[in-house]
């Protein structure tokens, strides 16, 4: 079972908007993206999997999280695995 929860992020804008991220709050706490480990796009729109682009990062003390930003209503994710 995954699990989304909305969270807010700031992000790296080069040649198209919302890029990369660059650190995401959670609970009121903000964590630094060290680095993009993985990236990969959901191109093709299903039931309940819109277009998104979903990104596995780290962040400085090592723990990695998948991000997942959908491009229609242009909301950030955290994915959480059950």
């Amino acid at each position: 079972m995954r699990d989304l929860i909305e969270i807010n992020v700031e992000s790296y804008s080069g040649y198209k908007s919302d890029e990369t991220p660059r650190c995401f709050y959670l609970n009121n706490m903000r964590f630094e993206i060290k680095e993009v480990i993985d990236r990969w796009y959901q191109a093709d729109p299903k039931p309940g999997f819109p277009v998104s682009d979903y990104f596995k990062v780290s962040t400085p003390d090592d723990k990695q999280f998948i991000i997942k930003h959908e491009h229609k209503n242009d909301k950030w994710y955290l994915w959480l695995q059950g």
